[in-house]
């Protein structure tokens, strides 16, 4: 594979889990201690519902470890559930923002990130880890914390000479 098309590879995964990050990160809430399991949470926590309409993560993904990796996908892209997940406007919440409708597919971006989650999957699996650090391809290996990675242009290369800017009119 060359180089060029592993990079094209690299970006379109990272793009994919970015935008399931984001739909992981809409339906994440954070976990009460053991001790505090069977106190009654406060109005505005949401329990951690099974996850439904589950196409790429396991179908035995709980709904504690969508929200984390959700929380992943979010930072990895700077991106807010609401880029892959519809609003319900209405359906408010106790902030007065719209509820996520979270199994709903009709956003594409909750569609590309489907696929780019394939794709980083494909990527570790048949490439491997990156270099010798024995890290994974993440969303983050591109996006660096942008929904859309920053593009890639190569230097010269040795054989190949810098293109010189057009002379000046001289005034």
């Amino acid at each position: 594979m060359k180089l060029p098309n592993l990079f094209l590879l690299a970006g379109a995964t990272a793009l994919l889990i970015a935008t399931v990050c984001t739909v992981t990160t809409v339906a994440q809430a954070p976990q009460a201690p053991a001790d505090e399991a069977t106190a009654t949470p406060p109005p505005q926590a949401r329990p951690n519902r099974a996850p439904t309409n589950l196409q790429v993560l396991p179908k035995d993904t709980t709904g504690q470890q969508l929200r984390e990796i959700m929380a992943q996908w979010n930072a990895a892209l700077g991106v807010q559930c609401n880029t892959c997940h519809t609003e319900d406007a209405k359906n408010l919440g106790p902030n007065g923002k719209p509820r996520l409708l979270c199994a709903d597919d009709t956003k594409p971006e909750k569609t590309t990130a489907r696929t780019m989650y394939k794709l980083i999957g494909n990527i570790n699996q048949c490439v491997g880890k990156i270099g010798s650090t024995g890290t994974q391809v993440s969303c983050g290996t591109c996006h660096r914390g942008h929904l859309t990675p920053e593009a890639f242009v190569a230097p010269p290369t040795a054989n190949q000479r810098p293109t010189q800017a057009a002379p000046q009119p001289q005034s």
